[in-house]
């Protein structure tokens, strides 16, 4: 069994200038980003690039339309490197925009074109969550399909992975809060998986107590304090993304599709959603393996006795930095509950293969409806 595997290689800068006078962006490359982080950060550099803003494409979580129309606008320039500066929408777009990509996208998701790399890519995440820098999958939401659905091959690795916290300063607190906590749950979800080895739960607990550590500084000293950690949140997301993109996340994934699809909820946020509720339902199927480990791994964090108050005290933590909300003020419906289980057990096996413990399609449903 592979114990860990890290592809691209790992830099890191305190600013973007300190990053162009290494990488020295030119002629022959394809910047993709958002024009409120071109303004700041790469256009007082004097750069002469090519650049396409991905907001004019689409907002939200990618799309397999987004991808379309992000392609055909790239076949104007003539260039060796994508440098994906962004968030992690602009983060799986490019992994796409690497290969080599049919006419529809679509097919590259659903496995009917084989993907094969044409381009060099960089990427520079934005946010401290989806730890996308360091992974092969790319996720998209299929329009036509009414589904997100995942790709992960060698091909969709990034070449070069850059660490650069100057560009976060300027992030909303909400998004700072969900995507970091998507990093939470990475490290969670592959501590627990069947996959994980010694070498990816080193990563796994280095990031969960960067991050609770963290937490508890913020909540204590108030919303702004979050930009005094940014350091230790990119590399805590960047260690999750080293030790899921080995080990896989699971059901807390699996689940979030549903209402992420359906509801356009931010990745981060919609994993919020489930994260305690799917632990509890491990912990009444299991309490005595591994989920031990992290139960005490996380006492010691919140310093809260062990035991199943643990996870309420978790609930307790994130709320005090983001209210979590029930299900259907997303706008879902209780006929929903039925449907959405259906459609995480026919589409989602891949996730669901790295549950800590098998959960049936009634405990699926189960956990819906208790979000409901």
């Amino acid at each position: 069994m592979l114990a860990l595997g890290i592809v691209p290689k790992i830099y890191y800068f305190d600013t973007v200038e300190d990053f162009n006078e290494e990488f020295g962006l030119g002629e022959r490359d394809l910047l993709v980003t958002n024009e409120w982080i071109y303004t700041p950060y790469v256009a007082p550099l004097g750069v002469k690039t090519n650049v396409i803003f991905q907001e004019k494409f689409g907002v939200g979580e990618p799309s397999d339309e987004m991808i379309d129309g992000l392609a055909e606008a790239a076949k104007q320039y003539d260039y060796d490197r994508i440098i994906a500066l962004g968030g992690g929408t602009i983060v799986d777009i490019c992994k796409i925009l690497a290969l080599d990509v049919p006419d529809r996208s679509e097919s590259l998701f659903t496995g009917e074109v084989p993907p094969r790399k044409v381009k060099e890519l960089i990427v520079i995440p934005t946010t401290c969550g989806t730890g996308s820098e360091v992974t092969n999958v790319a996720i998209a939401e299929l329009k036509e399909l009414h589904v997100k659905k995942g790709i992960a091959v060698d091909e969709t690795y990034a070449d070069v992975a850059v660490l650069i916290p100057e560009t976060m300063k300027s992030l909303p607190y909400k998004v700072f809060v969900t995507s970091s906590v998507d990093a939470l749950i990475h490290a969670v979800e592959s501590f627990l998986s069947p996959k994980a080895s010694p070498f990816t739960e080193m990563y796994s607990r280095r990031a969960i107590k960067m991050i609770m550590r963290g937490y508890k500084a913020i909540a204590g000293k108030g919303e702004d304090a979050f930009k005094d950690y940014l350091k230790d949140f990119v590399y805590a997301s960047n260690y999750a993304g080293i030790a899921f993109g080995n080990a896989g996340c699971a059901a807390v994934h699996a689940l979030s599709y549903s209402i992420g699809g359906a509801f356009h909820v931010p990745h981060g946020e919609a994993n919020y959603q489930f994260f305690t509720e799917v632990m509890k339902k491990y912990i009444a199927k299991d309490p005595d393996g591994k989920i031990r480990k992290l139960t005490k791994l996380l006492s010691k964090a919140l310093d809260v006795p062990e035991g199943e108050g643990v996870y309420d005290a978790l609930d307790s933590l994130l709320g005090e930095l983001l209210p979590k909300k029930p299900l259907k003020e997303y706008g879902m419906t209780e006929d929903q509950i039925d449907s959405f289980t259906k459609s995480t057990v026919d589409n989602q096996q891949r996730l669901l293969g790295n549950n800590y413990v098998f959960l049936s399609d009634e405990e699926i449903r189960e956990i819906f409806a208790a979000l409901y």
